[in-house]
């Protein structure tokens, strides 16, 4: 069952955030714990980690601003 990969909430007030970069391309083995992507709010530019080892499965696009809660990938 694949794990979905959500804009999270960082901050109390947040609402959006901008994913920066994928630092794993589409189709990579990754482990949980590893940095897949940043996510710039507007206080802060964060690293998020994998929740889980698996293949990476890309939907959104970096350089884009997203609701928190909006799917942007799964670890399959």
């Amino acid at each position: 069952m694949a794990t979905e990969l959500r804009i999270p909430k960082i901050g109390m007030g947040m609402t959006e955030g901008k994913l920066v970069e994928w630092l794993a391309s589409d189709g990579d083995a990754v482990k949980e714990g590893a940095v897949i992507y940043s996510l710039e709010t507007d206080k802060t530019v964060n690293e998020i980690e994998a929740p889980t080892s698996g293949v990476l499965r890309i939907i959104a696009a970096p350089d884009e601003t997203y609701e928190v809660g909006d799917l942007i990938g799964k670890i399959e």
